[in-house]
């Protein structure tokens, strides 16, 4: 039987963080993942400059071979609605990436031995250590797999009971033949919300790939909200006429309610359950919660007891405010208030900047993990030259 000091179920951005940070602190780290990477990832597929701060990221060495398009406005408007606001900044303010090349990047320079391929069959602990699948033992087990993580599931029974954000995404390469018919601007992402507010939909067009997608927080109006937004951008001529694409699935919590560490275990990013609830927007999260957790791990010192691993859980509440629902715009209006006021505030260029963009979106304010907001910025500014 292998044996290591840590196992992480799950490669993408919050499970190759961690181990990335373990193995540079001289821990023996196996990664496993039921998919083989490289692997697509439903998202919409944008990093803000904290996340390329927290990751390390070289951004000239990352660009080689890879899609890295800066973002530096958007177009945000209601589905169904005729007018949109178009906010500009005067540098980069977030990047576009594939998903696909963005973890299998993370995931190799992470040094961690991979088992990759390999599903989940089992999940026991004989007092001291985790046995996985009977034939791996560690010492700590992260889970890492998303909503549907199997640690997650084991730490929390009753996980099926949780609200969902549901989401469907497509992505796909444009002919140069076909560029023409696309009226989205590469690095100018276009933002079209629900006239409830519980979801939205985008169309972001990255060097020669675009996607699209719809998130929502209401399961069962799903199906009639995709329809309406896809007829919405046909009318809109967003896309062609006779453009189509296979949409893929995706669910994930918005509010962490559940347990994320016990003795010898934590849970990090969309297992966790913190993505940011009014974008939906889970890398950052995932990849700052990652490095939270191999700290904890580290300065446990091989006591991994639930006591020496609260700093985790308190660390995650101070910075992400792992809370009960947070009650979202739609949430503090009456439905006839709402159908008024939405539109008007969706049209106004000082809120879709200030708090639709900037807070809810980019987290301006919130500066990458461990640096004061005047370096943070600093960095950013560094970042922004195409």
């Amino acid at each position: 039987m292998e044996t290591c000091d840590v196992l992480i179920v799950g490669g993408g951005p919050a499970g190759s963080s961690c181990a990335r940070k373990l193995r540079r602190a001289g821990l023996d780290v196996i990664v496993m993942d039921r998919a083989v990477f490289p692997r697509d990832k439903v998202c919409a597929g944008w990093i803000t400059p904290q996340v390329i701060t927290d990751a390390g990221i070289d951004c000239d060495d990352y660009r080689r071979g890879r899609t890295l398009q800066p973002v530096a406005g958007f177009r945000t408007g209601l589905i169904g609605g005729h007018g949109e606001v178009e906010t500009v900044y005067d540098r980069p303010v977030s990047y576009g990436i594939r998903r696909c090349e963005f973890d299998q990047y993370l995931l190799q320079r992470s040094d961690a031995r991979l088992k990759l391929g390999t599903q989940i069959s089992s999940i026991r602990t004989d007092g001291r250590q985790w046995v996985i699948n009977d034939s791996v033992r560690a010492a700590v087990l992260v889970g890492a797999g998303g909503h549907f993580c199997p640690v997650a599931r084991w730490l929390n029974p009753t996980i099926d009971r949780e609200p969902l954000v549901v989401a469907q995404e497509a992505e796909f390469r444009i002919e140069p033949r076909d560029a023409a018919s696309w009226t989205a601007v590469p690095g100018t992402p276009e933002l079209y919300f629900c006239r409830d507010l519980k979801g939205y939909g985008w169309c972001f067009r990255k060097g020669q790939y675009v996607n699209i997608g719809l998130g929502r927080l209401d399961r069962r109006s799903f199906p009639k909200a995709s329809g309406e937004f896809v007829a919405f951008l046909h009318a809109r001529r967003k896309v062609p006429p006779d453009a189509s694409w296979r949409w893929r699935g995706h669910a994930y919590l918005v509010a962490a309610r559940r347990r994320v560490i016990d003795a010898g275990v934590l849970l990090v990013g969309d297992a966790a359950g913190l993505a940011y609830p009014r974008s939906g927007e889970g890398i950052l999260p995932a990849i700052e919660s990652g490095l939270l957790a191999a700290s904890t791990i580290i300065d446990a010192n091989g006591r991994y007891t639930r006591e020496r691993l609260e700093p985790y859980e308190q660390q995650l509440r101070g910075r992400f405010g792992v809370r009960a629902a947070p009650r979202l715009l739609s949430q503090t209006m009456l439905p006839g208030l709402a159908a008024t006021v939405v539109p008007w505030l969706l049209g106004t260029p000082w809120f879709v900047r200030n708090l639709v963009l900037d807070r809810w979106f980019l987290h301006a304010h919130q500066p990458a993990l461990g640096l004061p907001s005047d370096q943070a910025a600093a960095r950013a500014d560094r970042l922004a030259p195409y």
